[in-house]
């Protein structure tokens, strides 16, 4: 049990460290359509998936865990970027 626990921890700490990126972007005026934080963006996205899927083969976390990891870190993502052109159209 103590192992589940640690992996599900880690791969959420995994998913804040790629939102905590994103940030530090956004708040350095990247603009979200730039090819090098898509380029992040997706190498960083698809290497978490790879960490959950890895996770739920050796089955420590359940597989229903894994998808709630992404569509958070997703969402998360989604509220930045609309924050972000929000943010870019009050000042133009």
């Amino acid at each position: 049990m103590q192992n589940r626990e640690q992996a599900l921890a880690l791969l959420k700490a995994d998913a804040e460290k790629i939102l905590q990126l994103i940030k530090v972007q956004m708040d350095n005026l990247t603009m979200p359509q730039c090819p090098l934080y898509e380029e992040v963006l997706d190498t960083q996205m698809f290497g978490l998936s790879r960490e959950i899927d890895f996770a739920v083969r050796l089955n420590l976390i359940s597989e229903e865990s894994g998808k709630e990891i992404m569509e958070n870190l997703e969402r998360q993502l989604s509220a930045l970027h609309e924050a972000f052109q929000a943010q870019k159209s009050s000042n133009t």
